[in-house]
């Protein structure tokens, strides 16, 4: 590909790829937010949460039964799959096909496309398996950061710093997107189906999907974290220690993540 023509690609791509991020992580946080204020007014006998914006004035509660046809429903979903798809193609376009996967003396760059694309397919079923058990939150979120500590290390052995934090990276925000079109949406949707008949809703498979979501607002922070990692290459990827780094900077991000979700 000329180079001038992949560049101005690699610019749309990212452009789209950074804008969708924003709609979707702006929109996942407003809802973990208000949620949890709208859990604080019930307990405290008010009507909803009272916000300003532009001028206006807005007063949001939730409802408990659907008082509309479904098809007045807004779903947001297409930002976490524009956000996903263009993530996948600015990894063939920079990394797959772009040289910069390997270092010198590392791998062919078909064994290590293989490598990259097997860990993003066999990640997202290790993490589904997982979390599909009645595993508590705090040992699965043990567990998997476990994990991605060894899979960094193993990564960073194999690629290039760059590509094996943009792999860490891409396996998080693949389950993100993938939690969302899987485990998240087919549930909305048979819970939309109930209510709209008037049947009784299983409250186990909300939860359930609101765990998932949950675990997005945590992987987030680090994988905004990697994607502008590599504008700091001392610091990160390019250290000695890039795998250290990050499994420390992840654990930063998941308890800023905490602190975000309670305040």
């Amino acid at each position: 590909m000329d180079f001038s023509l992949s560049e101005w690609l690699n610019l749309f791509v990212r452009w789209v790829h950074v804008f969708a991020g924003i709609l979707w992580v702006g929109s996942t946080y407003y809802f973990t937010w208000l949620d949890r204020q709208l859990g604080r007014a019930a307990a405290s006998g008010e009507r909803g949460v009272w916000m300003v914006h532009s001028g206006g004035f807005y007063l949001v509660e939730k409802q408990k039964t659907l008082g509309v046809a479904p098809d007045k429903l807004h779903w947001f979903r297409f930002e976490a799959l524009t956000t996903f798809l263009s993530g996948v193609l600015l990894l063939g376009i920079v990394y797959y096909g772009g040289g910069m996967l390997a270092d010198e003396g590392s791998l062919s760059n078909r064994a290590l496309v293989g490598i990259g694309v097997g860990v993003l397919v066999a990640g997202w079923f290790a993490y589904d398996l997982l979390w599909n058990t009645s595993i508590g939150f705090v040992p699965g979120a043990v567990l998997c950061y476990a994990a991605l500590v060894l899979l960094t290390f193993g990564l960073t052995r194999v690629m290039s710093g760059r590509a094996a934090y943009i792999h860490v990276g891409a396996l998080m925000g693949s389950i993100m997107a993938l939690n969302v079109w899987v485990r998240i949406l087919p549930v909305q949707r048979r819970l939309v189906a109930a209510m709209s008949t008037g049947a009784a809703t299983d409250p186990v498979l909300a939860d359930r999907a609101k765990t998932r979501s949950k675990h997005n607002t945590f992987m987030v922070i680090p994988v905004v974290l990697i994607m502008i990692s590599n504008h700091f290459p001392t610091a990160t990827y390019g250290s000695d220690w890039n795998w250290l780094v990050l499994a420390v900077l992840t654990l930063v991000g998941f308890g800023a993540a905490k602190v975000l979700r309670e305040r």
